[in-house]
Formats: structure tokens, C-alpha cells, sequence
């Protein structure tokens, strides 16, 4: 019963742990990532799908991506979803692949870019604490029904604790690291 519980609460904390790392990922630095560009949603062949669905997507050198699609035709979609997209990036078309040089980042837009960092973290943590909280319920719920004694109770509530604490140090690792990277200039 317990095992299930705090497997149950840890596969839900390492996902949002997974998700928060995605989605800082996504945040522009002033490198050139794949990562920045691979989600751009484009309508194609009446369809929406995410670039990397219809393209290959690498970097040459620090500051540019480039972007191959598979089906020519769809140059034309690309461009137009990331202009799109508000990533800050202009695509230049020579009509086999489209080219995206990522500017430098200026001091003002890194601060910017910390706090929407900040705040994901923040809200991933929140989320991680409620899954605790869960947790913490679904075993209190337990001991009342008489399924596990309070030695048992008092020894799963000390390791949601710490499967919890270390959930929000990997989360606050991921944000030291997010913040260091945006930094570099």
C-alpha cells in the first residue's frame, strides 16, 4: 500500500520535473539549440504539427540554426510559423533551407528572462508540493482506515519528505543551471 503511494507521488514529481526541464529548454539563450525552435507548431498539409515533425533541425556554429525541410513545399509554412512563434528570430529563406541567426541577448532581455524562469520553477515547486500533500492525505487516509500503524505512517511521511526535498533541489538545480546559462555572454 505504501509503496504504491510514494511510487504514485514520485513517477507525478520526476514528470513535472521532466516538463519544467522541457520547458526551460524552450527559453532562448544566446546560443543556437535545436530545443528553441523544435515545438514551433506549423499548419502543413492541412495539418499542425511541430517542426521537427517536418524537418531535420541542427546548429553551425554558436548562433545558427538551420532548418531542413523534408518536403520542399513546406519552406514557405515554416518561415511563416516562426515569425509566428515570437521566439525574436528572422528566418531567411534561400529556398532549400531556411537559416535562423540568433541575435545576442541584451542584459535587459537576460533579467527578463531569469524571471520567467524564476517563475516556472516556482510553479513547478507548488505543483511538486501538492503532490506531497497528496501523498501525505492518501497515507493519513490509510492509517485511519486502520490499513497501516502509526510507526508506518510516521516512516512514509518522513520519505514523501524527502523525495519531496529532493524533487525541489533538482528544480532549483535547473534553475541555477538555466540562470548561469542566460548569463553567459
Amino acid at each position: 500500500m505504501i509503496e504504491k503511494v510514494l511510487l504514485t507521488m514520485d513517477q507525478k514529481m520526476q514528470t513535472t520535473l521532466d516538463v519544467l526541464k522541457k520547458d526551460l529548454s524552450g527559453i532562448r539563450t544566446g546560443r543556437a539549440t535545436p530545443a528553441m525552435v523544435e515545438h514551433v507548431k506549423v499548419e502543413y498539409a492541412e495539418t499542425t504539427m511541430p517542426i521537427n515533425h517536418i524537418a531535420g533541425i541542427s546548429t553551425s556554429g554558436a548562433n545558427l540554426l538551420i532548418i531542413q525541410p523534408w518536403d520542399p513545399g513546406s519552406l514557405k509554412a515554416i518561415e511563416k510559423a516562426i515569425l509566428k512563434s515570437n521566439l525574436g528570430l528572422t528566418p531567411n529563406n534561400d529556398g532549400t533551407t531556411i537559416r535562423l541567426t540568433v541575435p545576442p541577448l541584451s542584459n535587459e532581455r537576460r533579467l527578463e528572462l531569469i524571471k520567467i524562469v524564476k517563475a516556472r520553477v516556482e510553479e513547478s515547486k507548488v505543483i511538486i508540493r501538492n503532490i506531497r500533500r497528496d501523498a501525505s492525505d492518501e497515507l493519513k487516509k490509510l492509517e485511519k482506515e486502520k490499513e497501516i500503524s502509526q510507526d508506518e505512517l510516521k516512516r512514509a511521511l518522513d520519505k514523501v519528505q524527502k523525495v519531496t526535498d529532493s524533487f525541489v533541489e533538482l528544480a532549483d538545480k535547473a534553475k541555477d543551471d538555466k540562470e548561469k546559462e542566460l548569463m553567459e555572454v
